[in-house]
């Protein structure tokens, strides 16, 4: 989907866009010719004198402004407009299916989703989401792509399906890095998709969804003491198997998390997983993904070190530097922000660190 609509699209701003373009044809407007000349079946054979007089009416006008913005007719971007205004306003979930698992409704009872044009923001207990999605109405069943703008998946992007029913919603997304979109409504267990059941508690447009906004890495002057991501050539982390990483191999609960000074819930975590996969390693809560990562260790460093390639996010392409240990057949970790020093034990605990500690599943 390619669509390149300004935000919060109107189709009478969109009318008004056409009527203005037929009177700048008219008028011999070069620019209206160009553009009657590239977008208009028909139009591209007749000479610029010809097309200013050829008596085009409105509707050939909207054509042209479909055309404009990547429809191939007027119908197509008018049900395209449609569908982003049937979505509008304030929902909420009813049900959340994540990899064949049915969230608590305690998990989702204070969880909203704001809807305004093309932008969006997702409110919930732990944190913020915001970002823009693209539609395809015209595809059967209808596509949604969702672009993480801020938030702890800024700059990943979802692939989904949507059924809109009045004031029901339905959404099946894939929720990993990468992941592929479904093609159906279901969220089996391995499938990588989400399936969400909402339904609108408020119409309208609501207040201040701005979609997040972007933000560029910019250097840092080598007179501050601001500090940066440790550069790593990502070949570093081409290492072979090792008895430690063998050991690490699987799936694992969470016992504890912390991130930025901030336990999560005990009632949360057993919607969490961890997966080491050779030294590719994923952690997903909620179906949500935390942290993804290329993983090395050092046994002969005391205590264990740790680093992470990230491979997703904001955070792709930096590396994050922790620590590890066994409580028993526990497996703990202590995690550093890209930028920050390893932590030198498990008693020293930066704000901007995250704390976990892991069971093996089964």
């Amino acid at each position: 989907m390619a669509k390149s609509l300004p935000s919060r699209p109107h189709l009478d701003h969109l009318r008004r866009q056409a009527k203005t373009l037929l009177g700048e044809l008219k008028d011999g407007r070069p620019s209206a010719i160009k553009a009657f000349r590239k977008h208009l079946p028909g139009a591209g054979r007749l000479a610029a004198d010809a097309i200013a007089g050829a008596g085009f009416r409105l509707a050939d006008a909207q054509v042209v402004v479909a055309r404009q913005w990547g429809f191939a007719s007027w119908p197509g971007l008018s049900r395209h407009v449609q569908h982003l205004r049937g979505l509008e306003g304030e929902w909420r979930f009813e049900r959340l299916e994540v990899d064949g698992n049915t969230m608590p409704a305690s998990m989702i009872a204070n969880t909203r989703l704001l809807i305004d044009g093309d932008r969006f923001r997702t409110e919930s207990p732990e944190a913020n989401y915001d970002g823009v999605f693209t539609i395809d109405a015209d595809a059967h069943p209808p596509q949604i792509d969702i672009e993480f703008i801020e938030g702890p998946e800024a700059g990943n992007v979802s692939y989904g399906l949507f059924e809109l029913d009045g004031d029901r919603l339905t959404l099946c997304l894939s929720v990993l890095a990468g992941g592929t979109r479904p093609v159906a409504f279901t969220a089996k267990r391995g499938s990588g998709h989400a399936l969400e059941r909402l339904h609108r508690s408020a119409p309208g447009r609501p207040a201040d969804v701005t979609g997040g906004r972007r933000t560029e890495a910019t250097s840092v002057p080598d007179s501050t003491n601001v500090a940066r991501p440790t550069a790593i050539d990502p070949a570093t982390f081409d290492v072979p198997m090792t008895p430690l990483l063998q050991r690490l191999q699987g799936d694992w609960a969470p016992v504890e998390l912390v991130m930025d000074g901030k336990p999560m819930p005990k009632e949360w975590l057993a919607f969490g997983v961890r997966t080491m996969s050779g030294n590719e390693m994923k952690v997903i809560f909620n179906g949500q993904p935390m942290a993804h990562a290329r993983v090395r260790v050092d046994d002969g460093h005391a205590p264990i070190a740790v680093d992470y390639l990230n491979l997703q996010g904001k955070q792709k392409g930096t590396v994050s530097l922790g620590i590890m240990d066994w409580i028993g057949d526990d497996v703990r970790f202590l995690i550093a922000a890209p930028g920050d020093p390893r932590p030198p034990d498990f008693d020293t605990v930066a704000k901007t660190a995250t704390l976990s500690r892991w069971r093996r599943r089964g």
